[in-house]
């Protein structure tokens, strides 16, 4: 497994991005935090890697480059930088990381990743990953969610609204108690999943708080964590299978 940092052209300019080769042709795209790429994304994508994935890390905030680095335990803490965080994520709409992934997913074929692909994303990446499965569902045969916000909420870009488009799998895995993602929008994604009849997981993680699965959150939870990296590991076994 090697890291390289690269550039990916898009649409609006630049994109920075850190790329691991994996020794298959199967690829994912690993959809940030609100915090940036950083280490704890890395580690994230170095252990996918190490099971044979060539991952792409990009930066979704590339449009407002430079800013941060950001420290995922406080920065949400103090207003300058919760102001600059707020932002950041209401100045990337899902509609310009749609848009973006067809770059990302170039991306990948350059680097040999012709394959099959999954995404994954945390936090405001959970529902990027999704979208991507719909945007691009003859590419995209599997979805991962951890700890996303706002994956059926009322606004028109929410994620529960482009489900019927998806032909592979998607597992969402929830925080115990999510104030960007309660019970009722759990119910209404559930329900828009069974509806377009994707194959999904929706899996409660009790006890465990938004973004527990990052390493360099303040609410990082080891066993939590490594549970995520379990179910995250078979999931794309199972939907990758053969490409690594």
């Amino acid at each position: 497994m090697t890291k390289r940092e690269i550039e990916i052209r898009t649409g609006d300019g630049l994109a920075k991005a850190h790329l691991f080769k994996g020794t298959g042709t199967a690829g994912i795209i690993l959809y940030m935090d609100a915090f940036g790429v950083r280490p704890a994304m890395d580690e994230i994508a170095a252990r996918l890697a190490g099971e044979g994935y060539t991952v792409l890390v990009p930066d979704l905030f590339y449009r407002n480059a430079p800013y941060g680095p950001f420290d995922a335990k406080t920065a949400f803490n103090h207003d300058e930088t919760r102001a600059q965080l707020v932002g950041l994520i209401g100045g990337t709409t899902q509609e310009m990381t749609q848009r973006d992934t067809a770059a990302f997913l170039g991306a990948l074929d350059e680097a040999g990743a012709t394959g099959p692909i999954g995404t994954v994303g945390y936090c405001m990446g959970g529902g990027r990953a999704m979208n991507a499965a719909a945007t691009y569902p003859d590419r995209v045969v599997a979805a991962a969610s951890f700890h996303g916000g706002n994956l059926a909420s009322d606004a028109p870009d929410s994620p529960h609204r482009l489900v019927a488009s998806i032909k592979g799998r998607v597992y969402v895995g929830v925080a115990g108690v999510d104030r960007s993602f309660p019970p009722e929008q759990s119910a209404k994604l559930a329900q828009a999943l069974r509806e377009a009849e994707v194959d999904h997981v929706i899996e409660n993680y009790v006890g465990m708080s938004h973004g527990w699965a990052v390493s360099d959150n303040g609410v990082f939870d080891e066993r939590g964590a490594e549970r995520h990296w379990k179910r995250l590991a078979t999931f794309f076994a199972e939907t990758l299978s053969g490409t690594v």
